[in-house]
């Protein structure tokens, strides 16, 4: 155990943690001070052009105009139609691309009609303003933290006295039997001596409490495991049993009743029976693939990560929804969005999203996907003008196995895990899928999908 003397660790780190502050104070006054200059030399500049224009709506003659615009703080140059120059501001300092120049064109009732008007900021007042405050700042922070230090110096020194008597303390505790657990390396100093103490107690007792901690602690997390997946394991195998009962009752009573058809039974009812058995079939089927998707989640979904255009997909979904909901209108806005995700999984939330905003709306209705991206992430947006999602369900709606009332949800073999499975896809690539407050206030639903951006354009 390296034990370097307390007061020095706790001086030093004090210093050094206040010697940051102090710089980090330094330069942002530093750099607010170089902001507000370079506000104040655009205003100046401004405030100046429109004194400009104004003395040359009065007939003032140049002379006159470069004295009241020309000063300490701003050359000008002023050349005439004729190109007669006026002012201090040479033309080869005029054409300086370092300071800060504006050129305007006067127009006026005299000479100064159609006279080109340039102004340049005179930076050395303000260049040694700003010097001297950097030197300032410089002298105070060094002051600073040479104050600083001192005080510490002294003030730990008494700060450390108790732990003495904590030494002495310890070794009054452990007396009995010796041993070595810290192991320092120096006993000079107060962690030293600390430490040391310590040693001759801890030795005769964290040795028993140490083992019978750990085999607690690792029958804890083990115990904890188990409960977890053995919780996880009876919600899954519930929510399959409670899913598939229904198909799988009705493919048996169709089953039953096929097999019970008489041999001059009507050919039309028999086909009727076996859509009826297939379209069950498919029923349990979708419940299936949703279960497994859902597992896969859960223990964690190898994605297929390539460059998509998120736009792109949404157009390709639209175009299918078209075809499935001729009542419906779909309009797509946005730009395209580059990602790295899995195309296919993509296609399988939107497809969700889409197919829910579709079934809410019975009579018809307006379905839009609005496509942006800022820095960090894409947005997709989905929203349609049907009966929305109260504000009370907007999160309770990715939960396994929920369904919204009838004025929301009209599937007759939805399974409810559609929306769960969309927003554990939408996790799975880094990214989220939420329900929010409809932006337009006109109601309906809002469905946003955000994902990670790719650093490089498709």
């Amino acid at each position: 155990m390296n034990t370097v003397s307390l007061r020095h660790r706790v001086t030093w780190t004090s210093v050094l943690v206040s010697g940051a502050v102090l710089v980090l104070v330094a330069i942002v006054v530093h750099t607010l001070f170089g902001v507000v200059v370079n506000r104040s030399e655009t205003t100046l500049l401004n405030d100046r052009i429109q004194l400009a224009r104004q003395l040359a709506q009065e007939d003032i003659s140049p002379t006159e105009l470069i004295q009241r615009v020309d000063n300490r703080s701003v050359r000008a140059r002023l050349v005439l139609a004729d190109n007669q120059a006026f002012g201090s501001l040479s033309l080869e300092h005029a054409n300086e691309s370092a300071v800060k120049t504006r050129r305007v064109q006067l127009t006026g009732p005299g000479e100064i009609d159609h006279a080109k008007l340039t102004l340049q900021i005179d930076t050395p007042l303000l260049t040694r303003v700003q010097r001297r405050l950097t030197w300032l700042l410089a002298a105070a922070t060094a002051t600073a933290i040479v104050v600083i230090a001192g005080a510490l110096w002294i003030g730990v020194r008494a700060a450390l006295a108790p732990l003495d008597g904590m030494t002495r303390v310890a070794r009054d505790i452990a007396r009995g039997r010796r041993g070595q657990r810290l192991n320092p390396s120096r006993t000079d100093t107060e962690l030293g001596r600390t430490a040391e103490a310590f040693d001759e107690m801890l030795d005769e007792l964290e040795g028993a409490l140490d083992t019978t901690a750990a085999a607690l602690h690792q029958a804890e997390q083990a115990e904890a495991r188990a409960r977890a997946s053995e919780q996880r394991i009876r919600s899954f195998v519930g929510d399959a049993a409670h899913e598939l009962r229904t198909p799988i009752a009705g493919i048996r009573a169709l089953a039953e009743a096929v097999v019970q058809q008489p041999a001059d039974a009507d050919p039309e009812e028999i086909q009727r029976m076996h859509l009826l058995l297939v379209r069950e079939a498919h029923r349990a089927g979708r419940l299936v693939d949703d279960l497994l998707d859902l597992a896969r989640i859960d223990s964690g979904l190898q994605l297929r990560r390539e460059p998509i255009g998120l736009y792109d997909l949404a157009a390709a979904q639209l175009d299918r929804m078209r075809m499935l909901h001729p009542d419906i209108k779909f309009r797509l806005d946005g730009t395209t969005a580059p990602v790295i995700a899995d195309a296919e999984r993509i296609n399988q939330i939107l497809l969700n999203l889409l197919s829910n905003a579709c079934q809410a709306m019975t009579d018809g209705g307006a379905v839009t996907i609005q496509v942006t991206s800022d820095d960090d992430y894409a947005e997709l947006a989905v929203a349609d003008t049907g009966p929305g999602v109260p504000a009370a369900d907007r999160e309770r709606v990715f939960d396994r196995l929920v369904r919204l009332d009838q004025a929301r949800d009209h599937r007759a073999d939805g399974s409810g895990l559609g929306l769960s499975i969309a927003r554990g896809l939408a996790r799975a690539h880094g990214g989220d899928l939420t329900c929010v407050e409809p932006r337009n206030g006109h109601g309906g639903a809002l469905f946003v999908l955000r994902l990670p951006l790719t650093e490089e354009p498709l």
